[in-house]
Protein backbone atom coordinates (compact mmCIF):
# COMPACT_ATOMS: atom_id res chain seq x y z
CA UNK A 1 0.00 0.00 0.00
CA UNK A 2 1.33 3.45 -0.91
CA UNK A 3 1.87 6.28 1.46
CA UNK A 4 -0.95 8.35 -0.09
CA UNK A 5 -3.47 5.57 0.40
CA UNK A 6 -2.39 5.28 4.04
CA UNK A 7 -2.99 9.00 4.50
CA UNK A 8 -6.46 8.80 2.92
CA UNK A 9 -7.39 5.84 5.05
CA UNK A 10 -6.32 7.66 8.17
CA UNK A 11 -8.30 10.77 7.23
CA UNK A 12 -11.48 8.87 6.37
CA UNK A 13 -11.56 6.83 9.58
CA UNK A 14 -13.75 8.36 12.33
CA UNK A 15 -12.02 9.66 15.44
CA UNK A 16 -12.09 7.47 18.52
CA UNK A 17 -14.64 8.55 21.12
CA UNK A 18 -13.19 10.44 23.98
CA UNK A 19 -13.71 9.70 27.66
CA UNK A 20 -15.76 12.86 28.06
CA UNK A 21 -18.27 11.66 25.50
CA UNK A 22 -18.57 8.35 27.28
CA UNK A 23 -19.15 10.09 30.62
CA UNK A 24 -21.84 12.38 29.20
CA UNK A 25 -24.12 10.34 26.95
CA UNK A 26 -26.88 11.87 24.84
CA UNK A 27 -30.26 11.83 26.58
CA UNK A 28 -33.49 10.90 24.88
CA UNK A 29 -36.00 13.76 25.46
CA UNK A 30 -38.75 11.17 25.89
CA UNK A 31 -36.69 8.88 28.14
CA UNK A 32 -36.77 8.33 31.87
CA UNK A 33 -33.46 10.02 32.70
CA UNK A 34 -34.51 13.26 31.06
CA UNK A 35 -37.90 13.07 32.79
CA UNK A 36 -36.37 12.66 36.24
CA UNK A 37 -33.95 15.49 35.59
CA UNK A 38 -36.91 17.76 34.76
CA UNK A 39 -38.51 16.77 38.05
CA UNK A 40 -35.26 17.63 39.81
CA UNK A 41 -35.28 21.09 38.22
CA UNK A 42 -38.71 21.75 39.72
CA UNK A 43 -37.17 22.31 43.15
CA UNK A 44 -34.68 25.10 42.33
CA UNK A 45 -37.18 26.86 40.10
CA UNK A 46 -39.91 26.73 42.75
CA UNK A 47 -37.41 27.81 45.41
CA UNK A 48 -36.50 30.95 43.48
CA UNK A 49 -40.09 31.60 42.46
CA UNK A 50 -41.39 31.54 46.05
CA UNK A 51 -38.53 32.44 48.39
CA UNK A 52 -36.85 35.38 46.61
CA UNK A 53 -39.98 37.57 46.68
CA UNK A 54 -40.68 36.55 50.26
CA UNK A 55 -37.14 37.44 51.39
CA UNK A 56 -37.32 40.78 49.58
CA UNK A 57 -40.63 41.79 51.17
CA UNK A 58 -40.02 40.39 54.68
CA UNK A 59 -36.65 41.74 55.84
CA UNK A 60 -36.71 39.77 59.07
CA UNK A 61 -36.82 36.54 57.05
CA UNK A 62 -33.74 37.60 55.08
CA UNK A 63 -31.75 38.62 58.17
CA UNK A 64 -32.65 35.62 60.30
CA UNK A 65 -31.54 32.88 57.88
CA UNK A 66 -28.92 34.56 55.72
CA UNK A 67 -26.44 31.66 55.70
CA UNK A 68 -29.13 29.13 54.77
CA UNK A 69 -30.34 31.37 51.96
CA UNK A 70 -26.85 31.78 50.53
CA UNK A 71 -26.31 28.01 50.55
CA UNK A 72 -29.65 27.38 48.87
CA UNK A 73 -29.09 30.19 46.36
CA UNK A 74 -25.81 28.85 45.06
CA UNK A 75 -27.04 25.26 45.16
CA UNK A 76 -29.86 26.28 42.84
CA UNK A 77 -27.33 28.12 40.66
CA UNK A 78 -25.30 24.94 40.43
CA UNK A 79 -28.39 23.02 39.32
CA UNK A 80 -29.11 25.76 36.77
CA UNK A 81 -25.59 25.33 35.40
CA UNK A 82 -25.95 21.55 35.25
CA UNK A 83 -29.24 22.03 33.45
CA UNK A 84 -27.45 23.90 30.66
CA UNK A 85 -24.99 21.01 30.40
CA UNK A 86 -27.93 18.61 30.17
CA UNK A 87 -29.49 20.73 27.42
CA UNK A 88 -26.23 20.43 25.46
CA UNK A 89 -26.54 16.64 25.75
CA UNK A 90 -30.25 16.23 25.01
CA UNK A 91 -31.02 14.86 21.59
CA UNK A 92 -33.81 15.94 19.29
CA UNK A 93 -35.86 14.32 16.56
CA UNK A 94 -35.04 14.99 12.92
CA UNK A 95 -37.35 13.29 10.42
CA UNK A 96 -38.52 11.10 13.30
CA UNK A 97 -34.97 9.89 14.12
CA UNK A 98 -33.18 10.80 17.35
CA UNK A 99 -30.10 12.91 16.64
CA UNK A 100 -27.19 11.95 18.92
CA UNK A 101 -24.49 14.04 17.26
CA UNK A 102 -23.42 16.46 19.98
CA UNK A 103 -22.21 19.00 17.43
CA UNK A 104 -25.64 19.25 15.84
CA UNK A 105 -27.30 19.28 19.26
CA UNK A 106 -25.12 22.15 20.47
CA UNK A 107 -25.52 24.22 17.31
CA UNK A 108 -29.29 23.78 17.46
CA UNK A 109 -29.51 24.68 21.15
CA UNK A 110 -27.46 27.88 20.95
CA UNK A 111 -29.75 29.18 18.17
CA UNK A 112 -32.89 28.99 20.33
CA UNK A 113 -34.45 31.45 22.76
CA UNK A 114 -34.11 28.84 25.49
CA UNK A 115 -30.34 29.20 25.40
CA UNK A 116 -30.54 33.00 25.78
CA UNK A 117 -32.98 32.70 28.67
CA UNK A 118 -30.81 30.08 30.37
CA UNK A 119 -27.76 32.31 30.08
CA UNK A 120 -29.68 35.35 31.34
CA UNK A 121 -30.95 33.36 34.34
CA UNK A 122 -27.35 32.62 35.33
CA UNK A 123 -25.94 36.11 34.95
CA UNK A 124 -23.99 36.97 38.16
CA UNK A 125 -26.28 39.83 39.15
CA UNK A 126 -25.66 39.04 42.81
CA UNK A 127 -22.13 40.37 42.34
CA UNK A 128 -23.71 43.69 43.26
CA UNK A 129 -23.79 42.38 46.84
CA UNK A 130 -20.38 44.00 47.13
CA UNK A 131 -21.91 47.48 46.89
CA UNK A 132 -25.53 46.94 47.99
CA UNK A 133 -24.95 44.37 50.71
CA UNK A 134 -26.07 40.79 51.18
CA UNK A 135 -29.58 41.76 52.19
CA UNK A 136 -30.80 42.60 48.68
CA UNK A 137 -32.25 39.36 47.31
CA UNK A 138 -34.07 41.24 44.54
CA UNK A 139 -30.80 41.09 42.61
CA UNK A 140 -31.60 37.44 41.87
CA UNK A 141 -34.90 38.08 40.08
CA UNK A 142 -33.32 36.96 36.80
CA UNK A 143 -33.58 33.38 38.14
CA UNK A 144 -37.29 33.55 37.29
CA UNK A 145 -36.35 33.17 33.62
CA UNK A 146 -35.96 29.42 34.13
CA UNK A 147 -39.72 29.03 34.74
CA UNK A 148 -40.31 27.34 31.29
CA UNK A 149 -38.50 24.28 32.64
CA UNK A 150 -41.14 24.09 35.37
CA UNK A 151 -43.94 24.11 32.80
CA UNK A 152 -42.15 21.47 30.74
CA UNK A 153 -41.81 19.22 33.79
CA UNK A 154 -45.51 19.62 34.57
CA UNK A 155 -46.48 18.73 30.99
CA UNK A 156 -44.33 15.59 31.04
CA UNK A 157 -45.75 14.53 34.39
CA UNK A 158 -49.31 15.06 33.20
CA UNK A 159 -48.76 12.72 30.25
CA UNK A 160 -47.00 10.07 32.35
CA UNK A 161 -49.08 9.96 35.52
CA UNK A 162 -51.90 7.46 35.91
CA UNK A 163 -54.09 10.18 37.46
CA UNK A 164 -53.94 13.15 35.07
CA UNK A 165 -57.10 14.82 36.36
CA UNK A 166 -55.88 14.76 39.96
CA UNK A 167 -52.54 16.17 38.80
CA UNK A 168 -54.31 19.00 36.92
CA UNK A 169 -56.19 19.96 40.08
CA UNK A 170 -52.99 19.83 42.13
CA UNK A 171 -51.19 21.98 39.58
CA UNK A 172 -54.04 24.50 39.62
CA UNK A 173 -53.93 24.71 43.41
CA UNK A 174 -50.17 25.27 43.26
CA UNK A 175 -50.64 28.17 40.83
CA UNK A 176 -53.27 29.69 43.12
CA UNK A 177 -50.95 29.39 46.10
CA UNK A 178 -48.10 31.11 44.23
CA UNK A 179 -50.35 33.99 43.17
CA UNK A 180 -51.69 34.49 46.70
CA UNK A 181 -48.15 34.21 48.10
CA UNK A 182 -46.84 36.89 45.77
CA UNK A 183 -49.80 39.12 46.49
CA UNK A 184 -49.36 38.75 50.25
CA UNK A 185 -45.68 39.68 49.94
CA UNK A 186 -46.58 42.77 47.90
CA UNK A 187 -49.25 43.69 50.44
CA UNK A 188 -46.75 43.57 53.30
CA UNK A 189 -44.20 45.56 51.28
CA UNK A 190 -46.83 48.19 50.47
CA UNK A 191 -47.87 48.35 54.13
CA UNK A 192 -44.25 48.94 55.13
CA UNK A 193 -43.93 51.65 52.47
CA UNK A 194 -47.10 53.44 53.60
CA UNK A 195 -46.39 52.88 57.27
CA UNK A 196 -47.55 50.09 59.54
CA UNK A 197 -50.72 50.91 61.47
CA UNK A 198 -51.39 54.22 59.66
CA UNK A 199 -54.97 53.08 58.89
CA UNK A 200 -57.11 49.97 59.19
CA UNK A 201 -56.17 48.68 55.71
CA UNK A 202 -52.39 48.29 56.12
CA UNK A 203 -50.68 45.79 58.36
CA UNK A 204 -50.95 46.70 62.06
CA UNK A 205 -48.04 48.25 63.89
CA UNK A 206 -45.51 45.53 64.80
CA UNK A 207 -45.11 47.27 68.15
CA UNK A 208 -48.47 45.91 69.17
CA UNK A 209 -48.30 42.60 71.05
CA UNK A 210 -48.52 39.57 68.78
CA UNK A 211 -47.84 41.40 65.50
CA UNK A 212 -44.06 41.54 65.79
CA UNK A 213 -43.46 37.87 64.96
CA UNK A 214 -42.47 36.91 61.45
CA UNK A 215 -44.93 34.01 61.32
CA UNK A 216 -47.82 36.31 62.29
CA UNK A 217 -46.78 38.86 59.68
CA UNK A 218 -46.81 36.31 56.87
CA UNK A 219 -50.01 34.57 57.94
CA UNK A 220 -51.86 37.87 58.33
CA UNK A 221 -50.70 39.03 54.89
CA UNK A 222 -51.59 35.67 53.33
CA UNK A 223 -55.02 35.73 54.96
CA UNK A 224 -55.69 39.31 53.83
CA UNK A 225 -54.57 38.49 50.29
CA UNK A 226 -56.78 35.38 50.22
CA UNK A 227 -59.81 37.46 51.21
CA UNK A 228 -59.18 39.89 48.37
CA UNK A 229 -58.40 37.39 45.62
CA UNK A 230 -61.32 35.12 46.49
CA UNK A 231 -63.66 38.17 46.63
CA UNK A 232 -64.99 36.98 49.96
CA UNK A 233 -65.05 40.48 51.41
CA UNK A 234 -64.69 41.46 55.07
CA UNK A 235 -61.65 43.56 54.25
CA UNK A 236 -61.10 47.10 55.59
CA UNK A 237 -61.86 49.92 53.18
CA UNK A 238 -58.80 51.48 51.55
CA UNK A 239 -58.00 55.05 52.55
CA UNK A 240 -55.18 56.09 50.18
CA UNK A 241 -54.70 56.09 46.43
CA UNK A 242 -52.06 53.38 46.59
CA UNK A 243 -54.44 51.18 48.56
CA UNK A 244 -57.23 51.75 46.04
CA UNK A 245 -54.94 50.88 43.15
CA UNK A 246 -53.80 47.73 44.93
CA UNK A 247 -57.40 46.65 45.59
CA UNK A 248 -58.48 47.33 41.98
CA UNK A 249 -55.56 45.32 40.65
CA UNK A 250 -56.37 42.46 43.00
CA UNK A 251 -60.04 42.50 42.01
CA UNK A 252 -59.15 42.32 38.33
CA UNK A 253 -56.73 39.51 39.09
CA UNK A 254 -59.45 37.77 41.12
CA UNK A 255 -61.90 37.97 38.20
CA UNK A 256 -59.38 36.44 35.81
CA UNK A 257 -58.37 33.87 38.39
CA UNK A 258 -61.97 32.90 39.05
CA UNK A 259 -62.59 32.46 35.33
CA UNK A 260 -59.41 30.41 35.00
CA UNK A 261 -60.30 28.20 37.95
CA UNK A 262 -63.84 27.61 36.71
CA UNK A 263 -62.58 26.83 33.21
CA UNK A 264 -59.95 24.44 34.50
CA UNK A 265 -62.36 22.67 36.82
CA UNK A 266 -64.93 22.40 34.04
CA UNK A 267 -62.28 20.90 31.78
CA UNK A 268 -61.27 18.38 34.46
CA UNK A 269 -64.88 17.39 35.14
CA UNK A 270 -65.58 17.08 31.41
CA UNK A 271 -62.51 14.88 30.94
CA UNK A 272 -63.57 12.68 33.85
CA UNK A 273 -67.09 12.32 32.46
CA UNK A 274 -65.74 11.59 29.00
CA UNK A 275 -63.43 8.93 30.40
CA UNK A 276 -66.27 7.35 32.35
CA UNK A 277 -68.46 7.33 29.25
CA UNK A 278 -65.67 5.70 27.24
CA UNK A 279 -64.94 3.04 29.86
CA UNK A 280 -68.43 2.28 31.09
CA UNK A 281 -71.77 2.31 29.21
CA UNK A 282 -74.26 5.04 30.01
CA UNK A 283 -77.03 3.56 32.16
CA UNK A 284 -79.17 6.69 32.22
CA UNK A 285 -80.50 6.04 28.71
CA UNK A 286 -81.27 2.41 29.54
CA UNK A 287 -83.08 3.39 32.74
CA UNK A 288 -85.13 5.98 30.88
CA UNK A 289 -85.99 3.42 28.21
CA UNK A 290 -87.16 0.89 30.79
CA UNK A 291 -89.30 3.53 32.48
CA UNK A 292 -90.98 4.50 29.22
CA UNK A 293 -91.55 0.88 28.20
CA UNK A 294 -92.87 -0.07 31.66
CA UNK A 295 -90.37 -2.89 32.24
CA UNK A 296 -91.20 -4.92 35.36
CA UNK A 297 -89.42 -3.94 38.54
CA UNK A 298 -87.53 -7.22 38.90
CA UNK A 299 -85.91 -7.01 35.47
CA UNK A 300 -85.19 -3.33 35.95
CA UNK A 301 -83.45 -4.12 39.23
CA UNK A 302 -81.27 -6.74 37.52
CA UNK A 303 -80.22 -4.26 34.83
CA UNK A 304 -79.36 -1.60 37.40
CA UNK A 305 -77.38 -4.11 39.47
CA UNK A 306 -75.43 -5.11 36.36
CA UNK A 307 -74.48 -1.49 35.65
CA UNK A 308 -73.61 -0.94 39.30
CA UNK A 309 -71.33 -3.98 39.27
CA UNK A 310 -69.47 -2.64 36.23
CA UNK A 311 -69.03 0.80 37.79
CA UNK A 312 -67.96 -0.33 41.25
CA UNK A 313 -65.54 -3.03 40.11
CA UNK A 314 -64.20 -1.02 37.13
CA UNK A 315 -65.20 -3.63 34.55
CA UNK A 316 -64.86 -2.63 30.90
CA UNK A 317 -66.95 -4.10 28.10
CA UNK A 318 -65.70 -1.95 25.21
CA UNK A 319 -61.95 -2.45 25.17
CA UNK A 320 -61.83 -2.42 21.37
CA UNK A 321 -63.39 1.06 21.24
CA UNK A 322 -60.98 2.35 23.89
CA UNK A 323 -57.90 1.17 21.97
CA UNK A 324 -59.17 2.07 18.52
CA UNK A 325 -57.05 5.24 18.21
CA UNK A 326 -53.78 3.36 18.73
CA UNK A 327 -51.83 2.13 15.69
CA UNK A 328 -52.87 -1.37 14.72
CA UNK A 329 -49.58 -2.94 15.73
CA UNK A 330 -49.44 -1.13 19.07
CA UNK A 331 -53.08 -2.02 19.71
CA UNK A 332 -52.23 -5.68 19.11
CA UNK A 333 -49.29 -5.53 21.52
CA UNK A 334 -51.45 -4.00 24.27
CA UNK A 335 -54.16 -6.62 23.77
CA UNK A 336 -51.57 -9.41 23.71
CA UNK A 337 -49.99 -8.26 26.96
CA UNK A 338 -53.42 -8.26 28.64
CA UNK A 339 -55.20 -11.30 27.19
CA UNK A 340 -52.70 -13.63 25.48
CA UNK A 341 -52.20 -15.74 28.59
CA UNK A 342 -55.96 -16.30 28.78
CA UNK A 343 -56.29 -17.32 25.12
CA UNK A 344 -53.28 -19.65 25.23
CA UNK A 345 -55.06 -21.80 27.85
CA UNK A 346 -57.56 -23.02 25.26
CA UNK A 347 -56.48 -26.46 24.08
CA UNK A 348 -57.25 -25.99 20.39
CA UNK A 349 -55.19 -22.77 20.32
CA UNK A 350 -52.10 -24.24 21.92
CA UNK A 351 -48.97 -24.50 19.75
CA UNK A 352 -50.48 -22.11 17.19
CA UNK A 353 -48.46 -19.38 15.51
CA UNK A 354 -47.84 -16.29 17.59
CA UNK A 355 -49.17 -14.03 14.83
CA UNK A 356 -52.42 -16.04 14.72
CA UNK A 357 -52.91 -15.68 18.47
CA UNK A 358 -52.21 -11.96 18.24
CA UNK A 359 -54.97 -11.51 15.67
CA UNK A 360 -57.34 -13.67 17.70
CA UNK A 361 -56.68 -11.60 20.82
CA UNK A 362 -57.98 -8.52 19.00
CA UNK A 363 -61.23 -10.38 18.32
CA UNK A 364 -61.96 -11.21 21.96
CA UNK A 365 -65.07 -9.46 23.27
CA UNK A 366 -65.37 -9.08 27.08
CA UNK A 367 -68.79 -9.88 28.52
CA UNK A 368 -70.16 -9.77 32.05
CA UNK A 369 -73.03 -11.97 33.27
CA UNK A 370 -75.18 -11.42 36.34
CA UNK A 371 -76.04 -14.07 38.98
CA UNK A 372 -78.51 -16.62 37.65
CA UNK A 373 -78.12 -15.50 34.04
CA UNK A 374 -77.76 -18.22 31.39
CA UNK A 375 -74.73 -17.98 29.13
CA UNK A 376 -76.12 -20.65 26.79
CA UNK A 377 -78.90 -23.24 26.80
CA UNK A 378 -79.04 -26.78 25.50
CA UNK A 379 -80.04 -26.88 21.84
CA UNK A 380 -78.99 -23.30 21.07
CA UNK A 381 -76.98 -22.76 17.92
CA UNK A 382 -73.35 -22.26 18.88
CA UNK A 383 -71.92 -19.17 17.20
CA UNK A 384 -69.19 -18.38 19.70
CA UNK A 385 -66.92 -19.88 22.32
CA UNK A 386 -66.32 -18.56 25.83
CA UNK A 387 -63.26 -18.28 28.06
CA UNK A 388 -63.84 -17.72 31.78
CA UNK A 389 -61.74 -14.83 33.01
CA UNK A 390 -63.26 -14.46 36.46
CA UNK A 391 -66.20 -15.98 38.30
CA UNK A 392 -67.92 -19.38 38.38
CA UNK A 393 -70.32 -21.01 35.95
CA UNK A 394 -72.43 -24.11 36.59
CA UNK A 395 -73.48 -26.81 34.13
CA UNK A 396 -77.11 -27.37 35.18
CA UNK A 397 -79.98 -29.59 34.17
CA UNK A 398 -83.07 -28.43 32.36
CA UNK A 399 -84.69 -27.53 35.68
CA UNK A 400 -81.96 -24.94 36.29
CA UNK A 401 -81.26 -26.23 39.81
CA UNK A 402 -79.39 -29.52 39.52
CA UNK A 403 -75.68 -28.89 38.99
CA UNK A 404 -73.49 -31.34 37.10
CA UNK A 405 -70.22 -29.40 37.25
CA UNK A 406 -68.80 -26.01 38.18
CA UNK A 407 -66.45 -24.17 35.82
CA UNK A 408 -63.93 -21.72 37.26
CA UNK A 409 -61.51 -19.09 36.02
CA UNK A 410 -59.23 -20.22 33.19
CA UNK A 411 -61.66 -22.82 31.80
CA UNK A 412 -63.47 -22.57 28.48
CA UNK A 413 -66.41 -24.08 26.64
CA UNK A 414 -68.07 -23.98 23.24
CA UNK A 415 -64.79 -24.22 21.33
CA UNK A 416 -65.96 -27.17 19.19
CA UNK A 417 -69.08 -25.38 17.98
CA UNK A 418 -67.12 -22.64 16.21
CA UNK A 419 -65.05 -25.13 14.16
CA UNK A 420 -66.86 -27.08 11.44
CA UNK A 421 -65.60 -30.60 12.18
CA UNK A 422 -66.92 -33.36 9.97
CA UNK A 423 -68.72 -36.12 11.87
CA UNK A 424 -69.60 -33.99 14.89
CA UNK A 425 -72.72 -35.72 16.20
CA UNK A 426 -73.92 -32.61 18.05
CA UNK A 427 -73.40 -30.41 15.04
CA UNK A 428 -73.22 -26.75 16.05
CA UNK A 429 -75.83 -27.12 18.79
CA UNK A 430 -75.15 -26.55 22.49
CA UNK A 431 -75.16 -29.74 24.53
CA UNK A 432 -75.57 -28.26 28.02
CA UNK A 433 -77.11 -25.45 30.03
CA UNK A 434 -74.50 -23.12 31.53
CA UNK A 435 -75.55 -20.57 34.11
CA UNK A 436 -73.56 -17.92 35.97
CA UNK A 437 -73.52 -18.46 39.74
CA UNK A 438 -72.35 -14.94 40.54
CA UNK A 439 -70.98 -12.08 38.49
CA UNK A 440 -68.81 -13.72 35.82
CA UNK A 441 -66.42 -12.11 33.36
CA UNK A 442 -66.01 -13.99 30.08
CA UNK A 443 -64.21 -13.55 26.81
CA UNK A 444 -66.28 -14.30 23.72
CA UNK A 445 -64.82 -15.34 20.34
CA UNK A 446 -67.34 -15.59 17.50
CA UNK A 447 -67.27 -18.08 14.65
CA UNK A 448 -67.17 -15.28 12.06
CA UNK A 449 -64.10 -13.69 13.63
CA UNK A 450 -62.33 -17.05 13.82
CA UNK A 451 -63.16 -17.83 10.20
CA UNK A 452 -61.89 -14.42 9.12
CA UNK A 453 -58.57 -14.97 10.89
CA UNK A 454 -58.13 -18.60 9.76
CA UNK A 455 -58.71 -17.65 6.12
CA UNK A 456 -55.13 -16.37 6.07
CA UNK A 457 -53.74 -19.32 8.07
CA UNK A 458 -54.88 -22.50 6.26
CA UNK A 459 -52.26 -24.65 7.94
CA UNK A 460 -53.39 -23.50 11.37
CA UNK A 461 -56.98 -24.28 10.43
CA UNK A 462 -56.01 -27.87 9.59
CA UNK A 463 -54.17 -28.21 12.92
CA UNK A 464 -57.10 -26.80 14.90
CA UNK A 465 -59.58 -29.11 13.15
CA UNK A 466 -57.35 -32.06 13.96
CA UNK A 467 -57.21 -31.05 17.63
CA UNK A 468 -60.97 -30.63 17.70
CA UNK A 469 -61.38 -34.09 16.16
CA UNK A 470 -59.20 -35.56 18.90
CA UNK A 471 -61.34 -33.89 21.55
CA UNK A 472 -64.54 -35.26 20.01
CA UNK A 473 -63.03 -38.75 19.87
CA UNK A 474 -62.27 -38.61 23.59
CA UNK A 475 -65.82 -37.43 24.25
CA UNK A 476 -67.28 -40.16 21.94
CA UNK A 477 -69.08 -37.49 19.94
CA UNK A 478 -67.35 -38.09 16.60
CA UNK A 479 -69.14 -40.35 14.09
CA UNK A 480 -66.27 -41.84 12.08
CA UNK A 481 -68.60 -43.31 9.44
CA UNK A 482 -70.41 -40.04 9.01
CA UNK A 483 -67.07 -38.30 8.83
CA UNK A 484 -65.89 -40.72 6.12
CA UNK A 485 -69.16 -40.31 4.24
CA UNK A 486 -68.91 -36.53 4.49
CA UNK A 487 -65.32 -36.64 3.31
CA UNK A 488 -66.31 -38.90 0.39
CA UNK A 489 -69.22 -36.58 -0.44
CA UNK A 490 -66.89 -33.62 -0.30
CA UNK A 491 -64.37 -35.37 -2.57
CA UNK A 492 -67.15 -36.28 -5.01
CA UNK A 493 -68.37 -32.72 -4.96
CA UNK A 494 -64.85 -31.46 -5.56
CA UNK A 495 -64.46 -33.98 -8.41
CA UNK A 496 -67.67 -32.74 -10.00
CA UNK A 497 -66.50 -29.19 -9.56
CA UNK A 498 -63.23 -30.04 -11.27
CA UNK A 499 -65.20 -31.65 -14.12
CA UNK A 500 -67.35 -28.57 -14.41
CA UNK A 501 -64.24 -26.42 -14.41
CA UNK A 502 -62.80 -28.54 -17.24
CA UNK A 503 -66.00 -28.28 -19.25
CA UNK A 504 -66.06 -24.57 -18.66
CA UNK A 505 -62.48 -24.34 -19.93
CA UNK A 506 -63.42 -26.32 -23.08
CA UNK A 507 -66.41 -24.07 -23.72
CA UNK A 508 -64.22 -21.02 -23.28
CA UNK A 509 -61.73 -22.46 -25.80
CA UNK A 510 -64.47 -23.13 -28.37
CA UNK A 511 -65.94 -19.72 -27.81
CA UNK A 512 -62.52 -18.17 -28.37
CA UNK A 513 -62.16 -20.05 -31.66
CA UNK A 514 -65.60 -18.88 -32.86
CA UNK A 515 -64.64 -15.33 -32.01
CA UNK A 516 -61.42 -15.71 -33.97
CA UNK A 517 -63.28 -17.09 -37.03
CA UNK A 518 -65.85 -14.32 -36.80
CA UNK A 519 -63.12 -11.70 -36.70
CA UNK A 520 -61.41 -13.32 -39.71
CA UNK A 521 -64.66 -13.36 -41.72
CA UNK A 522 -65.33 -9.77 -40.83
CA UNK A 523 -61.87 -8.78 -42.04
CA UNK A 524 -62.36 -10.61 -45.33
CA UNK A 525 -65.74 -8.96 -45.96
CA UNK A 526 -64.30 -5.57 -45.14
CA UNK A 527 -61.45 -6.20 -47.60
CA UNK A 528 -63.87 -7.17 -50.38
CA UNK A 529 -66.04 -4.13 -49.79
CA UNK A 530 -62.98 -1.93 -49.95
CA UNK A 531 -61.98 -3.47 -53.37
CA UNK A 532 -65.45 -2.88 -54.74
CA UNK A 533 -65.31 0.74 -53.60
CA UNK A 534 -62.04 1.26 -55.45
CA UNK A 535 -63.45 -0.37 -58.63
CA UNK A 536 -66.62 1.74 -58.63
CA UNK A 537 -64.61 4.95 -58.39
CA UNK A 538 -63.64 4.49 -62.17
CA UNK A 539 -67.26 4.24 -63.35
CA UNK A 540 -68.80 7.41 -65.02
CA UNK A 541 -71.11 9.40 -62.75
CA UNK A 542 -74.77 10.04 -63.89
CA UNK A 543 -74.00 13.75 -64.42
CA UNK A 544 -71.24 12.88 -66.92
CA UNK A 545 -73.60 10.59 -68.90
CA UNK A 546 -76.20 13.37 -69.07
CA UNK A 547 -73.67 15.83 -70.49
CA UNK A 548 -72.65 13.27 -73.12
CA UNK A 549 -76.32 12.93 -74.28
CA UNK A 550 -76.61 16.69 -74.70
CA UNK A 551 -73.61 16.82 -77.10
CA UNK A 552 -75.38 14.75 -79.90
CA UNK A 553 -75.78 11.28 -81.40
CA UNK A 554 -72.78 11.23 -83.86
CA UNK A 555 -70.31 11.77 -81.17
CA UNK A 556 -72.10 9.25 -79.12
CA UNK A 557 -72.35 6.79 -82.02
CA UNK A 558 -68.75 7.27 -82.93
CA UNK A 559 -67.88 6.83 -79.34
CA UNK A 560 -70.07 3.82 -79.11
CA UNK A 561 -68.78 2.46 -82.35
CA UNK A 562 -65.29 3.05 -81.25
CA UNK A 563 -66.06 1.47 -77.91
CA UNK A 564 -67.83 -1.40 -79.60
CA UNK A 565 -65.00 -1.87 -81.96
CA UNK A 566 -62.43 -1.73 -79.31
CA UNK A 567 -64.51 -4.14 -77.27
CA UNK A 568 -64.90 -6.49 -80.19
CA UNK A 569 -61.48 -6.11 -81.65
CA UNK A 570 -59.62 -6.06 -78.40
CA UNK A 571 -57.12 -3.50 -77.22
CA UNK A 572 -56.02 -0.90 -79.82
CA UNK A 573 -52.85 -1.20 -81.82
CA UNK A 574 -49.95 0.27 -80.00
CA UNK A 575 -49.11 2.24 -83.29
Amino acid sequence: MSQDSKVKTTESSPPAPSKARKLLPVLDPSGDYYYWWLNTMVFPVMYNLIIIVCRACFPDLQHSYLVAWLVLDYTSDLLYLLDIVVRFHTGFLDQGILVVDKGRISSRYVRTWSFLLDLASLMPTDAAYVQLGLHTPMLRLNRFLRVPRLFEAFDRTETRTAYPNAFRITKLMLYIFVVIHWNSCLYFALSRYLGFGRDAWVYPDPAQPGFEHLRRQYLYSFYFSTLILTTVGDTPLPAREEEYLFMVGDFLLAVMGFATIMGSMSSVIYNMNTADAAFYPDHALVKKYMKQQHVNRRLERRVIDWYQHLQINKKMTNEVAILQHLPERLQAEVAVSVHLSTLSRVQIFQNCEASLLEELVLKLQPQTYSPGEYVCRKGDIGREMYIIREGQLAVVADDGVTQYAVLGAGLYFGEISIINIKGNMSGNRRTANIKSLGYSDLFCLSKEDLREVLSEYPQAQVVMEEKGREILLKMNKLDVNAEAAEIALQEATESRLRGLDQQLDDLQTKFARLLAELESSALKIAYRIERLEWQTREWPMPEELAEADDEGEPGEGTSQGGEGRSAQEGPPDPE
